[in-house]
């Protein structure tokens, strides 16, 4: 209880802090953002599902080691808040155990990893637990006048893990900029899916499969939250479904949008989620929003009765968001300014790089269209005066 309380307090000083820190700034929808400058691009990488799967990360772990151990000193600080450092020795010992009970071939992933970084596999378990947690973001599916359909999204992600006062910055999102990176699964030398990665982070955030479907996921806040069915498959309930992992097997065997949309509607999940899909025909977009044990909406597009496009943040769609933290109105204003008559990728990058969807917590945003199966991600970051999140 002393525990629980020291860190509830610190975490209102810091909301109090970092509010106090927001300089005015001006809610306007962006233009002629893209493209960004050259140096944000993110770098692509393969990942040869061929291979064993304690080998797939080997050459882009060795190269991201010491970006990925600069991050963890981040997560391990948040992590000790709770326990003044006695739980990350709990981590390292209790966390690597924890690999063995999860599916093939995600155990082995982590294993490798954690031996070509040189980093305790309970802590390689620890940051792949934090990515499905603590995801704060904002998600786009489109549709043009021709019915042809974009997705995008901003990753936000670091929200109370260390705010700077002096440079107006997230310690953790600052330190998450340097592993973005975009992954090619290819398994005979030809690609299954791509998708934008944590690098060392096994499972997936944002992905396109080509010619077939998009995915991006969202957190969704809820007392049910994931710390429960995390808890509940490390006393060995192990029912449920780890979203990263759940994802990656859809992304790799659903072969249309529909199955992708009911594998993602009906498996049990660890934690809740808003899982956002666009699909290759005209009204295939889709917001599916999820409990731990069900889906208890799926938000279409209908662009016959004027819904062209589908804007997801942290809150469920038919609630208002909370005053502190809206960047839906913002994002709708800006998508219906754009029209549907300019919906493109282009546009779409100007209304992500609008505050507050862009904030200080954005780590990149991702473009992607399903046709060519196109994936291209920039690093971002929200010049001041800007909302922390």
């Amino acid at each position: 209880m002393e525990v629980k309380l020291r860190f509830a307090v610190k975490l209102v000083c810091l909301l109090v802090v970092v509010q106090a820190q927001v300089p005015p700034f001006e809610e306007k929808c962006e233009h002629g953002m893209y493209p960004p400058k050259a140096e944000s691009k993110v770098a692509s990488y393969v990942i040869n599902l061929d291979l064993p799967p304690a080998e797939r990360w080997t050459g882009l772990a060795k190269e991201k080691a010491p970006q990925i151990k600069d991050m963890l000193v981040e997560v391990k600080a948040f992590v000790g808040a709770f326990g003044n450092g006695s739980i990350i020795a709990l981590v390292d010992k209790y966390l690597a155990p924890l690999a063995d009970t999860l599916p093939y071939p995600f155990a082995d992933e982590l294993k490798g990893i954690a031996k070509a970084t040189d980093i305790p596999l309970g802590e390689v378990v620890l940051f792949n637990v934090f990515y499905e947690f603590f995801t704060v973001c904002t998600s786009i599916v489109a549709e043009d006048s021709t019915g042809k359909l974009f997705h995008a999204r901003n990753l936000d992600f670091g929200l109370f893990l260390g705010w700077d006062i002096k440079n107006n910055t997230w310690a953790l999102t600052e330190k998450l900029r340097p592993i973005v990176v975009n992954l090619d699964w290819q398994r005979g030398g030809k690609t299954v899916f791509k998708s934008v990665n944590f690098a060392g982070y096994v499972g997936l955030l944002t992905a396109v499969k080509p010619q077939t479907f998009t995915y991006s996921m969202n957190e969704r806040f809820s007392a049910d939250g994931g710390y429960i069915g995390l808890i509940e498959w490390i006393l060995g309930s192990r029912d449920s479904s780890w979203m990263g992992f759940l994802t990656r097997d859809t992304l790799e065997n659903a072969t249309s949008f529909t199955e992708a949309e009911a594998w993602l509607a009906n498996r049990t999940l660890l934690a809740p989620a808003y899982f956002i899909l666009g699909g290759t025909k005209s009204g295939e977009g889709a917001i599916i929003t999820r409990s731990r044990e069900k889906a208890l909406d799926i938000k279409r597009l209908d662009p016959a009765n004027g819904r062209w496009f589908l804007l997801q943040t942290n809150y469920d769609n038919w609630e208002n968001p909370p005053f502190i933290d809206d960047r839906r109105t913002p994002g709708d204003n800006c998508m219906a300014n754009m029209s549907k008559s300019n919906t493109d990728l282009p546009h779409i990058f100007d209304v992500l790089s609008s505050k507050p969807v862009l904030n200080k917590l954005t780590t990149y945003t991702a473009l992607m269209q399903v046709d060519e199966g196109h994936l291209e991600s920039y690093l971002q970051e929200c010049p001041d005066p800007c909302t922390p999140w």
